[in-house]
């Protein structure tokens, strides 16, 4: 029987070209509340409009296989019903998160946001002999998670001369256990956090872990916000213990006012790191080789299991 493939309204229409011919394809009603019932619908596509996927997921008629186009999973497993494989879109984002951490790391070390600051007012600020701050060669980058995108940043990061430290749940060669982070911390000048948000690693980044950094590393956190112990951080950082930079917070924005918004030390994004103009492009190409596998009973690439 063809496969039933339910997708946003908003679906370019280049985008949807890139599905294989032989399939039914629905929009999901573009306004709220939906329908009680949908109809057949084996396969869904996944936005970022999730109250929209939620309410889909609950209306489909043997639903099969529910692929999204974000790499984390965090706010949909709990939702996933029984027989139902999830599907992350690791892969679509690695580009544009591997280049955010370079973009923001060179920024952190070469003073780019207190020049900015000072091109702001007006100001011809050098700073002394050491206004231009720091380059990276020989700086020691600790990547914890160190997956596909962990991958991107190690590589963009090859030609400036860094030593490289991994770090990723499962153990591997080359690659060290989470247990590890202790006495790996403090060789660091920078930790990238690149963990999805799991039951153990909610709050992993908290007072102990940024005590064990070294004085003045720089943490980077473009995956999820809860990763990290918000108290814990803004006390780090008011204390002038260590540097910053966010593309995710926790909660997410930050309140007005929030210390964290004008300390020294900080850049924050908001939420932008993979939010650039070619991610449907690969989003789609990632979809419609998904829908093709599920239709002529191919394995399913990027399927979740415990959580990621």
């Amino acid at each position: 029987m063809p496969v039933n493939v339910w997708i946003p309204p908003e679906t370019a229409a280049q985008h949807r070209a890139l599905l294989p011919e032989g399939v039914i394809v629905h929009d999901l009603p573009a306004g709220t509340p939906l329908p009680e019932r949908l109809g057949r619908g084996e396969f869904l596509v996944a936005d970022y409009n999730r109250p929209r996927v939620l309410a889909a997921i609950a209306r489909l008629e043997d639903l099969q296989v529910v692929q999204t186009m974000a790499a984390g999973v965090d706010g949909l497993l709990d939702h996933i019903p029984p027989g139902v494989t999830l599907c992350d879109a690791a892969g679509v984002h690695d580009i544009p998160i591997a280049e955010w951490v370079v973009m923001t790391m060179l920024a952190a070390f070469h003073n780019l946001p207190q020049h900015l600051e000072a091109q702001r007012s007006g100001t011809w600020h050098r700073g002394g002999l050491n206004g231009g701050g720091d380059d990276l060669e020989g700086a020691t980058i600790l990547i914890v998670g160190h997956g596909s995108i962990g991958r991107a940043v190690e590589n963009r990061l090859a030609p400036f001369g860094v030593n490289i430290l991994r770090v990723a749940r499962r153990f591997r060669d080359g690659v060290y256990p989470l247990t590890e982070l202790p006495a790996l911390l403090p060789r660091a000048d920078v930790v990238v956090i690149l963990l999805p948000l799991t039951t153990e690693t909610r709050g992993l980044v908290d007072a102990r872990f940024l005590a064990a950094m070294r004085p003045r590393a720089l943490l980077m956190n473009p995956a999820r916000g809860p990763v990290v112990d918000t108290e814990a951080l803004t006390q780090a950082v008011q204390a002038g213990r260590i540097r910053v930079a966010l593309d995710v917070t926790d909660p997410e924005p930050l309140p007005d006012g929030h210390p964290l918004w004008s300390a020294a030390g900080v850049i924050i994004t908001p939420h932008v790191g993979g939010a650039v103009r070619k991610l449907y492009d690969r989003a789609w190409r990632l979809i419609a080789d998904q829908v093709r596998r599920y239709a002529t009973g191919e394995p399913l690439r990027n399927v979740v299991v415990d959580g990621y």
